[in-house]
């Protein structure tokens, strides 16, 4: 998983047969709390959790590779969801914000805010044709939207 915060989803997946997880976090804030979670679970042999730059192409492979609402986190989406379709040998699953203009224009009065209380973080968001256009050698095999979210499974 790229950007799995603390690693819930990750725990999800073990708990539906998945035999090993590998986490990759840009933040290392969310470590101490992941670990603990781990722990709690019983899971540390299982999970590989890792600081790094999904991007810069530090992804190891993977059979499955999962972007939950991360694409929207992440200021050069095509360099994200390209390592990702790099590292993923038989599946991308990628969750982002629809491509509306009203999604866009949401996103932007969160920036807005968070520009007003100097935060530095930002959402973005970037067109499906840019994102499902990184996932190159792969094709759509899943696609479904809801309110806010569209989520799209692409295979090999």
């Amino acid at each position: 998983e790229v950007g799995g915060g603390v690693g819930a989803l990750g725990i999800e997946l073990l708990r539906a047969g998945a035999a090993r997880v590998v986490n990759v976090e840009l933040s290392p804030a969310y470590e101490d709390e992941a670990l603990a979670l781990l722990r709690e679970r019983r899971l540390e042999e299982r999970v590989e959790r890792r600081v790094a730059d999904a991007a810069a192409g530090e992804l190891p492979q993977a059979d499955v590779v999962v972007l939950h609402k991360v694409v929207c986190c992440y200021p050069d989406a095509a360099a994200l969801v390209a390592a990702s379709a790099r590292s993923a040998r038989r599946a991308l699953a990628l969750t982002f914000p629809r491509d509306t203009w009203w999604v866009r224009a949401v996103i932007r009065a969160i920036d807005v805010v968070l520009a007003l209380r100097r935060r530095a973080y930002r959402a973005y968001a970037h067109s499906a044709a840019l994102v499902l256009g990184a996932a190159t050698g792969m094709r759509v095999v899943h696609d479904a939207e809801d309110l806010v979210w569209r989520c799209v499974v692409l295979e090999r």
